[in-house]
C-alpha cells in the first residue's frame, strides 16, 4: 500500500512540473514582443532577436522607424466619429495625444 501511494505521488509531481513548462512555453518571448505593433514604446522594443537591448546605429535606425510608424498609425486614428479624417487644430490636437501615448505607453 506505500507503494501504491509512493508511486501516487510521483505521478502527480511530474504533472505538476509538466504543467509549469508549458505555462513557461506558451508566455510571449521578447522577441515576439518587439514585432508587436501596440503595446510598449519603442524604447521599450528596441530588442535583437535574442531578447538583448539594441544599441548604437542598430538603436538608433530601429527607433526612427519605429518613430514613422508611430506617426502613420497617429494618422490613421485622427478621425471623427463619423468617420472623417480631422484637419487643423483637431488634427494636430489628436496627433500630439496619440504620439505622446505612442511614446509614453510603458
Amino acid at each position: 500500500m506505500k507503494k501504491t501511494t509512493f508511486a501516487r505521488w510521483i505521478g502527480v509531481l511530474a504533472l505538476g512540473v509538466g504543467v509549469q513548462v508549458m505555462a513557461h512555453a506558451a508566455e510571449p518571448k521578447a522577441a515576439d514582443a518587439a514585432g508587436a505593433s501596440a503595446a510598449g514604446s519603442c524604447e521599450d522594443r528596441a530588442v535583437d532577436k535574442n531578447g538583448k537591448k539594441l544599441a548604437g546605429a542598430a538603436k538608433a535606425s530601429f527607433l526612427k522607424k519605429c518613430a514613422g510608424e508611430t506617426k502613420t498609425s497617429c494618422e490613421d486614428k485622427a478621425v471623427d466619429k463619423n468617420g472623417k479624417k480631422l484637419a487643423g487644430a483637431a488634427k494636430a490636437s489628436s496627433m500630439k495625444k496619440c504620439e505622446a501615448e505612442a511614446a509614453g505607453a510603458k
